[in-house]
Order: structure tokens, then C-alpha cells, then sequence
């Protein structure tokens, strides 16, 4: 009975957090929950994982949503600008508790690329990118890679701890619509969370930046994998700070003592 129990215990995942120890960010754009909810993959996703219907991003145009993320606070951005910020922000926290962490951005060209735009890419959706110390630092602008890297490391299984994947301008439903961006979701990620590489750990979060500008703002948001409660619907009032205060909780980083502090972190998705 006990050698039974023993082998039991060895084949359930080791969270050093409550819930799980690696996280994932995918960020769409521009979708209202209604328009988003609708889409056949988006629908899947929820009855697999557990779906937040009552998020909200905070603010308008995109930018300062991308920097909400992981800042706990808009930092003075409202709109989709140059902004270079000199503030502490969740990668200082990951690395100050010795944390891996990259963002994987569809079309980035490299070498602390700063400008505006190339191609399909747009550094307004990347928001590590807006901080000083990021951009001053060519070590720390190396965590910020091509999305070529994310299949490489999930490849080799070397995902770091915290990753943000930013599609591009396409690919995100910015300039095609969320149908197209379900559609490339489901061709790009579902082979891949569906499969024995994804590491059992993670936990998935699919999210949008913000919804119309004729909206409340409630925007998709869903949770899947690591310790989450398959159908779980939570109607709870949660935000973009919320799920900041949850990275920093479950990582045991502290706080950057703004909106994520005060805010409430993800409590009622999970399956203990």
C-alpha cells in the first residue's frame, strides 16, 4: 500500500507554487468577451480550462494595458506612443528572485531593436521594451526574442519560468479580426499544449489586451493547464492586475506596492 502511495506521489507534478511554476501569457487584441467567446477555438479552450467571465482590462488604447501586465500600474502611458519608463516592473521581480522569464514577440528583429514598427511587429504590444533599464541593459534585451525561440526551447524544454508571447499585428486579430486570431491559435498551440512536450507545470494564459472602445471593457480571459479545474467558470471581478498579483504570488516575488497589491490574485480556478 505504501510503495503504491510512493509511486502515486512521484508521478503528480511538484509545484514549488500553490498551482504551478511556470506560466505562459498570450495576448490578442481588440476583442470584445461576447466577440471572442464565440469563436470555435476560444469555446474549446474554455471547456478544457477555466474562463474568467467577468475580467476587464483597464484602460484604452492597447499600450497601457501591455504595461499594466506587468507594471501594476498604467506609469502615466495612455497611448500607444514611444514611452521609456524608468520604473521597477515583474522582470526585476523575476530576477530578484532568481526567475528565468523572456517574451517571445512575433516579427521582433533583435539586437534591442527599439524602433516603432518593422514588419508586422509592433513594440507597443512588447512591454518590457518600454522600460530604461530593459533597453539600457543588452543582456536583459536578449530575454525579449523572436517567437523562432519559443520553439526551441519548448523543444529542448527549456522554458523559462515567465513568458509573455506577443502574435504579430496579424496574427493577434489586430488588423484581420479575432476570427483569423482563433485560427491561428488553434494551428499554433494546439498540437503543442496537447502534446507529452508541454511541460505539465504550466499554466496557459490566453488573454486579450483590451475590448472595443464602445465596451465595458470585458475581454476573454482564459486559464489552462497546471492545476487548473477543467470548466471552471468564475464570474469574480478580475482585471490585468490580478493576474500580475497572481504571478507574484505563486513566485513569492513581493509586489511592485501598486495596483497589484492592492488587487485580489486568481483564487477560484483551481482544483485544491
Amino acid at each position: 500500500m505504501m510503495k503504491c502511495l510512493f509511486l502515486f506521489l512521484l508521478t503528480m507534478p511538484a509545484f514549488a507554487g500553490h498551482n504551478f511554476n511556470k506560466v505562459m501569457v498570450v495576448v490578442f487584441e481588440n476583442t470584445d468577451f461576447s466577440r471572442a467567446i464565440e469563436q470555435p477555438y476560444f469555446k474549446s479552450l474554455a471547456a478544457e480550462g477555466a474562463l474568467a467571465t467577468n475580467y476587464h482590462a483597464p484602460t484604452h488604447p492597447s499600450q497601457g494595458n501591455y504595461i499594466a501586465m506587468v507594471a501594476g500600474s498604467l506609469l502615466g502611458v495612455t497611448g500607444d506612443g514611444i514611452y521609456n519608463l524608468d520604473a521597477r516592473h515583474l522582470g526585476d521581480l523575476l530576477e530578484d528572485a532568481k526567475k528565468t522569464w523572456k517574451t517571445y514577440a512575433e516579427g521582433y528583429p533583435g539586437n534591442c531593436f527599439l524602433g516603432a514598427t518593422s514588419g508586422r511587429y509592433a513594440r507597443k504590444h512588447v512591454p518590457f521594451l518600454s522600460f530604461i533599464n530593459i533597453q539600457q541593459n543588452p543582456d536583459r534585451c536578449s530575454r525579449i526574442q523572436d517567437t523562432k525561440a519559443f520553439m526551441k526551447d519548448f523543444n529542448e524544454g527549456t522554458l523559462p519560468d515567465y513568458s509573455l508571447y506577443i502574435p504579430d499585428l496579424s496574427n493577434d486579430g489586430h488588423d484581420t479580426g479575432v476570427a483569423y486570431g482563433d485560427r491561428w491559435l488553434k494551428a499554433n498551440f494546439d498540437g503543442l499544449i496537447h502534446s507529452e512536450k508541454w511541460p505539465k507545470d504550466m499554466l496557459l494564459i490566453i488573454t486579450f489586451d483590451e475590448g472595443s472602445r464602445l465596451s465595458d471593457n470585458r475581454i476573454y480571459t482564459l486559464f489552462w493547464g497546471a492545476n487548473v479545474k477543467s470548466g471552471t467558470v468564475s464570474n469574480l471581478p478580475y482585471d490585468h492586475y490580478s493576474l500580475l498579483h497572481t504571478v507574484e504570488e505563486e513566485f513569492s516575488l513581493g509586489s511592485l506596492g501598486r495596483n497589484d497589491q492592492k488587487s485580489s490574485g486568481i483564487k477560484d480556478i483551481w482544483k485544491d
